[in-house]
């Protein structure tokens, strides 16, 4: 079961905070925001947090709310004449003074609205400063499996000086 800490992320603010993730936009949006979902997925699997990233299309005439879990992550497109950020807020107005939510917006009014809805915020550099250190983390500790495990598997980091001797002997002997 996954913990009850959840983040939410307001898709298109990211993509334009992130330098990475606008060159992308510049190319395609799609591409853009399934690299968002790639990162996040990472993220979300690492850290067990669950992780809601929430795309506007309040300009998208008939648009309807659209849910869906891509690499586990659930993803939102909002319905026509919703933003992000009031789908965030009415979503935190359900949940967030019995769950811990975060969420992650550069946008200072939203900040504001979440502080005072009981969630926490954090800005896309600060989201990126934590996912960046999260990555080194991730290296470090499978570079110290590796290493470790060639300390494992060298036969001789296994043996004693006293059968090391005795083989080498017995190899000279041969």
């Amino acid at each position: 079961m996954r913990n009850e800490e959840y983040l939410f992320v307001d898709g298109y603010n990211i993509i334009n905070a992130w330098q990475e993730l606008r060159e992308l936009y510049e190319i395609s949006l799609d591409v853009a925001r399934n690299r968002l979902i790639e990162i996040m997925a990472e993220y979300q699997s690492y850290t067990e947090v669950n992780v809601v990233i929430v795309f506007d299309a309040h300009l998208v005439k008939g648009n309807i709310e659209k849910k869906e879990v891509v690499y586990g992550v659930d993803v939102v497109y909002t319905k026509e004449k919703e933003t992000a950020d009031s789908y965030i807020e009415k979503t935190l107005d359900s949940i967030g003074r019995v769950k811990r939510v975060r969420v992650a917006t550069s946008d200072w009014a939203e900040q504001q609205i979440v502080l005072g809805r009981g969630g926490t915020r954090l800005s896309a550099r600060e989201l990126k400063i934590e996912i960046d250190n999260l990555k080194k983390t991730i290296k470090r500790k499978n570079q110290n499996k590796k290493d470790n495990g060639k300390a494992k598997n060298a036969l001789g980091e296994r043996l004693s000086g006293d059968i090391l001797k005795k083989l080498e002997k017995l190899r000279r002997n041969t």
